[in-house]
C-alpha cells in the first residue's frame, strides 16, 4: 500500500522511509529503503552521481509519491518542510529583489493575504545579515554570483522557521569560505533543534561535520554514524551497484523472509 502521513508530535519532527520504493513512471529509481531520520539529528546522504540521493529528499516533500512502501512525516505538516534545491533548479532571470524573495520564507506565518509588518523587515534584514549579506535587500537576484545566491537561499530558509530542514547539494559553486561559512549556519539549526538532511558529495566534509550518514545507491547500502557509514567496503559497493543499474527495471515487491 502506498501512502504518505503527517502526524503531529511533541519531540520534534521525524522523517522516516518505510520499505519504500521510489521512481519516476513506474520505474524505481531507490528500491526498499528502510531509514529513520529521527528528531535534533544532523545527517548527510552520500553516494555516487546516479544513486537516487536527490529523489529520496523529493519524496520526502511529497513531490514525488512511492511506488510501494510508505514516507512518512511527523513532528510537522508537510507545507512546514523547509526545502533547498540544487542550485541549478532556481530561475534568477526573473529580476526580483533580494528582500522580496528571501520574505518568502514568511509565507507559512503570513499567509497570501496577511500583510507585512516592521517587524518582519527587520526579520528579513536579520536573516541576511546572519549570511553576511546585509545590505543585499534592494539587490536583483540576477546581479548576484553563485555563492551569494545560496547565501539568499539560506536566509529564506531561515525566515521559515522549520522543524524538519532538506537540502540538495547546497554547497555546489561555491567557494571553501562561503561552504565553511554556510555550514556553520546549518551547525546552528540543527543545534537548536532542528532534524536537518542534507545530499552531499563531499566525504571529506562528511566526515568532519556530521555525525550521521546515509549511503544509497538505488538502495540503502549503510546508515548510521559516519565514521562507521563511510568505510572503502561500503563506499565500493555503492560504486558497483549503481554501475550494475539496469533503468528499465521494474517495480519489484518486497521480499519476505520466511
Amino acid at each position: 500500500m502506498t501512502a504518505i502521513r503527517h502526524q503531529p508530535a511533541p519531540d520534534g519532527a521525524t522523517l522516516a522511509f518505510l520499505n519504500a520504493t521510489i521512481g519516476y513512471d513506474g520505474h524505481p529509481a531507490l528500491h526498499h529503503v528502510s531509514a529513520t531520520f529521527a528528531p535534533g539529528t544532523l545527517t548527510a546522504v552520500v553516494g555516487p552521481n546516479g544513486a537516487g540521493k536527490s529523489t529520496l529528499l523529493k519524496a520526502a516533500i511529497g513531490a514525488i509519491r512511492p511506488i510501494g512502501g510508505e514516507v512518512a512525516v511527523s513532528g510537522c505538516r508537510r507545507n512546514e518542510i523547509a526545502y533547498l534545491p540544487q542550485l541549478a533548479e532556481i530561475d534568477r532571470a526573473f529580476p526580483l529583489p533580494v528582500f522580496d524573495f528571501v520574505a518568502m520564507g514568511l509565507w507559512g506565518r503570513r499567509g497570501a493575504f496577511g500583510g507585512f509588518r516592521r517587524a518582519d523587515d527587520e526579520d528579513v534584514a536579520r536573516s541576511l545579515a546572519a549570511v553576511g549579506l546585509a545590505g543585499f535587500e534592494g539587490r536583483l537576484l540576477d546581479t548576484l554570483s553563485g555563492g551569494q545566491l545560496q547565501r539568499v537561499l539560506f536566509a529564506r530558509l531561515a525566515l521559515q522557521d522549520a522543524p524538519l530542514i532538506l537540502l540538495d547539494e547546497p554547497f555546489t559553486a561555491v567557494d571553501d569560505r562561503t561552504t565553511h561559512e554556510l555550514m556553520d549556519v546549518v551547525a546552528g539549526w540543527n543545534a537548536e533543534g532542528r532534524t536537518v538532511v542534507a545530499v552531499l558529495h563531499d566525504l571529506d566534509l562528511v566526515r568532519r561535520r556530521f555525525p550521521r550518514a546515509l549511503l544509497v545507491a538505488r538502495r540503502l547500502i549503510a546508515e548510521g554514524d559516519t565514521a562507521a557509514v563511510l568505510t572503502p567496503d561500503h563506499l565500493a559497493a555503492a560504486r558497483h551497484h549503481v554501475e550494475a543499474w539496469d533503468e528499465a527495471a521494474p517495480f519489484c515487491e518486497a521480499e519476505h523472509t520466511p
